[in-house]
């Protein structure tokens, strides 16, 4: 009851930092045409601009955050430190005279996002009691949610009226303030106490880790499977206008936030049936939208509706990562490499699909393929809870 207001502010800090670590990465595809304009090249190789800060997140976060355990930097210090460097790179993007300058700026901007968003799950595990975490990582990556709804939207509202660079450095001075109040609210006392690098790289040895590892990199890999490519499932296959796109991905998005929030009350108490249940109403929906044909409403429901589960399921995720080991920052910023990772590969195995020619709503099958992968990966290990929970005859 009286719960919900005992959340320190340093939580909400958190999440407004993720928000514009996550809102740098996606950015780019909101003003896509400006920035090849900018740098004559093409749409593609400016994709390649989100990749880029991928491959930084997935290769890059890992050995720095080894390297800052091995040297005993404090989670606070590393988070502090590594916001900085990320806000220089990013001040270095938005002035990059080239093309190259700016995609070596995005990988030193992922590797530093990769770290610091495992920090951020460290901090905010440490910063509140264990029964209130999965309501805590639910606000956290709150900020995850609504970089979609409203940052990448607020991005490309200044990049066509002020420009690409002016928009680059809205993100980064959003940066600039967060680092400003991490250094100065996030609490000192017990930084840095989470458990040395060698009872850390222990902990990865656990079976329980790489299975819950597998399940969140299955479930973001469904999910952008799918959602990478519902602009042009939406207009070539369902019918909708350009104009209509935009609205229906901000339903999308408000659908994420409602699942967040949802899944965050239940995540610590019931983590492997809303992972599960979730799962399932993934292979549902998204087998359920691929057959829709020419049903609007259908499909439109469909499309709303997985946005519910998907990364909605974060908080579960992280929950159930949480039980497997204790949240050390290596442990969380390789969880943040493996949904990366998913992320990486679900989005190419859609377009593989389209590219063997088996149409433009083959990624929601091979999203639901995923999703059930997923829901396989859940089922055993519950099931061997349940029956060592289950009292001896």
């Amino acid at each position: 009851m009286s719960a919900r207001s005992k959340l320190p502010f340093t939580i909400y800090l958190l999440g407004a930092t993720i928000f514009s670590l996550v809102t740098a990465e996606f950015m780019v595809a909101g003003m896509m045409p400006a920035l090849a304009a900018a740098f004559s090249v093409s749409l593609g190789e400016v994709g390649n601009l989100i990749a880029f800060y991928a491959l930084g997140m997935a290769l890059g976060g890992p050995p720095v955050t080894l390297l800052l355990l091995a040297r005993g930097i404090s989670s606070k210090h590393a988070l502090v430190g590594l916001l900085a460097v990320y806000v220089l790179a990013g001040a270095l993007a938005a002035a990059a005279p080239s093309y190259a300058i700016l995609a070596v700026a995005r990988i030193i901007m992922g590797v530093s996002s990769a770290a610091c968003i495992g920090l951020c799950m460290t901090l905010c595990a440490a910063m509140v009691a264990r029964e209130d975490r999965g309501r805590a990582v639910s606000v956290v990556l709150a900020g995850l949610m609504l970089s979609p709804v409203a940052g990448v939207p607020m991005t490309a509202w200044i990049e066509q009226h002020h420009g690409w660079r002016a928009s680059s450095l809205a993100v980064v001075g959003l940066a600039l303030i967060c680092t400003l109040l991490a250094a100065m609210r996030l609490p000192t006392a017990g930084a840095g106490g989470e458990a040395k690098l060698g009872h850390q790289l222990k902990t990865l040895r656990t079976r329980r880790l790489w299975g819950a590892y597998l399940t969140s990199g299955l479930i973001i890999g469904a999910t952008f499977a799918a959602f990478s490519y519902c602009t042009p499932i939406l207009i070539e296959e369902v019918g909708l206008a350009p104009g209509q796109v935009a609205p229906m991905l901000a339903l999308y998005g408000i659908a994420n936030l409602i699942g967040n929030m949802v899944v965050g009350r239940f995540a610590d108490s019931h983590t492997f049936g809303v992972l599960g249940l979730g799962l399932a109403m993934m292979v549902l929906l998204m087998s359920v939208f691929a057959l829709a044909g020419d049903q609007l409403w259908l499909n439109l429901s469909c499309f709303i509706a997985i946005g519910l589960t998907g990364v909605a399921l974060n908080p579960a995720m992280v929950a159930r990562v949480m039980k497997a080991a204790e949240p050390g920052a290596l442990v969380n910023t390789l969880h943040t490499s493996v949904i990366t990772a998913g992320l990486a590969f679900g989005s190419w195995a859609g377009g593989a699909a389209i590219e063997a020619g088996f149409g433009l709503r083959a990624p929601l099958w091979v999203g639901a393929a995923i999703a059930l992968l997923g829901l396989l990966s859940v089922i055993r290990p519950f099931a061997a809870r349940r029956v060592a929970a289950s009292p001896c005859t």
